[in-house]
């Protein structure tokens, strides 16, 4: 009995297929959700940089 729980905790398996599908169905779903905020976010740190690198 000692083995096998021995032997579960050094399994090192790695993320199966499906959990990595459900990730990036997640996150790409995120990306949708909060495309316009994201789009929005990114062209004010643009603008900002912008306007910083030319009054250098």
């Amino acid at each position: 009995m000692l083995e096998k729980v021995k032997n579960f905790l050094k399994e090192e398996d790695g993320m199966g297929t499906v959990e990595i599908i459900l990730i990036i169905v997640v996150l790409i779903s995120l990306v949708i959700i909060f495309k316009e905020q994201l789009t929005s976010l990114v062209e004010t740190i643009f603008e900002k940089i912008t306007r910083q690198a030319n009054s250098i």
